[in-house]
């Protein structure tokens, strides 16, 4: 049996894959193994997908079934939950987001009592206590259902807090994506004395991520070349993500912000070990970057969860990757996009420097990504002439670039990614490559 869990909770199309017999299911098991068994409170947030209230439903009616109860946090961040998890030492923390996926896509994860998301070990577990539940309560054992009206104003200045100093005479221009963030982004930058833009601040259950937000970062470019603005931000779905475009409308993403970052807290003296996590698709350039500023590179397997074990294990504050998920340890347990645009005007504004001037930390290598939708993911190192193609590239590009393929843990598509001193050649390899796997597994 296919394991549920992908790489960020479950995932599918809400009522299709993911259906509300799922989402009960999941409630119940996911309550009873985190509170282990003895009834407990779990906090429940969401974006702004027009299945989010029929999955809430599900969930809440699962985790009241076995006794526990439910805090509807509403619509808020991904990290808002992880956060609202820990400060209101509840049991456990869920979210339903499908993040940068469409809007007819949906998801399930958990947090953990620590704000942390849950080791594969506990996800096997609560997957295989699905539909296991015997003598549930009855009575006034059974779970209740409250609404928290302050959830966002705690994540707000919880925010805030994470920088120091304000924002004013910056000028922001954020792209809400129609998100989970439409109403606390602006807001905390608003607070901080910054003169916001705000854009895509009116979801209407099926708009969320279409044609704006971090998946359609032209939209938030075209805003800055109309506008006289400092920066811009644009997150995803669930805003655990964000890309920052800076007064030129040139984009800057995980990589460059990482840097940045990196390099500004090393000055402060708030680097411990002078180093950061980040994952095999971080750009060649980003390598030579850092190693230019004595900071040391620690890469992981694509997937936030793997940049924070690692974070982790070596106390390391400060890990994401280029997709814009960072992590900044001090201040979440999660990738949070709403903090990490936080650092990034921060640095703006405590340096004197426009965000153009800050990118030049780095210089990007020539790199091409090729998404290939395929019927399945699994088993396709096994075909041969996939892996033979693979292997040609590998020797083409030689100590001049590389090449990473690997499945997508959400979607059915296998990623192509080249990078190479000649975007000219990385194109060509890159798409010689992506043909073969669409003849192949397409």
């Amino acid at each position: 049996m296919t394991r549920i869990f992908g790489t960020d909770g479950v995932r599918g199309i809400a009522n299709a894959d993911l259906t509300v017999n799922m989402a009960f299911k999941l409630g119940q098991a996911g309550a009873s193994v985190l509170s282990k068994g003895r009834g407990g409170i779990f906090v429940i947030g969401k974006d702004t997908r027009v299945s989010g209230d029929m999955l809430e439903a599900a969930l809440a009616a699962g985790i009241c079934s076995v006794g526990s109860n439910v805090i509807k946090a509403g619509v808020l961040p991904t990290p808002a939950i992880a956060y609202l998890t820990k400060a209101l030492r509840v049991d456990g923390g869920i979210v339903i987001s499908a993040s940068h996926n469409p809007a007819e896509y949906n998801g399930i994860k958990f947090f953990g009592a620590d704000g942390f998301k849950l080791a594969d070990s506990v996800e096997d577990e609560i997957e295989n206590a699905m539909g296991k539940q015997k003598d549930l309560p009855t009575g006034s054992s059974i779970g209740t259902i409250k609404s928290h009206s302050g959830a966002d104003d705690l994540y707000i200045d919880h925010a805030v807090a994470s920088i120091t100093g304000g924002l004013d005479g910056l000028r922001v221009a954020i792209d809400c994506g129609n998100g989970a963030a439409y109403k606390v982004s602006p807001a905390v930058f608003k607070q901080l004395g910054a003169d916001v833009l705000a854009v895509n601040t009116n979801p209407n259950g099926t708009n969320i991520n279409l044609g704006c937000g971090s998946t359609y970062i032209e939209y938030l470019q075209e805003i800055i070349g109309s506008h006289n603005v400092d920066v811009g931000f644009a997150h995803d779905g669930d805003a655990d993500r964000v890309i920052a475009i800076d007064e030129n409308g040139d984009v800057v993403d995980g990589d460059f912000m990482l840097a940045i970052c990196a390099a500004h807290m090393k000055e402060q003296g708030k680097l411990p070990e002078n180093a950061l996590v980040t994952t095999v698709m971080a750009n060649l350039g980003f390598d030579l970057a850092m190693k230019d500023h004595g900071i040391e590179l620690v890469k992981t397997k694509v997937g936030d969860r793997y940049v924070l074990e690692e974070m982790l294990k070596r106390d390391i504050r400060i890990g994401g990757e280029q997709s814009g998920h960072i992590i900044f340890l001090d201040h979440a347990t999660t990738g949070d996009g709403v903090i990490t645009a936080l650092q990034i005007a921060s640095v703006i504004k405590q340096s004197g420097k426009p965000l153009s001037e800050l990118r030049k930390i780095m210089a990007k290598l020539p790199q091409v990504l090729i998404n290939v939708t395929v019927k399945q993911t699994n088993g396709w190192q096994e075909v041969s002439s996939i892996r033979e193609r693979i292997k040609k590239a590998e020797d083409e590009l030689g100590n001049r670039g590389r090449i990473l393929v690997r499945p997508s843990g959400t979607e059915p598509l296998i990623r192509v990614m080249v990078e190479s001193d000649s975007g000219e050649n990385a194109s060509f390899i890159a798409s010689s490559v992506a043909d073969i796997i669409r003849k192949e597994l397409g």
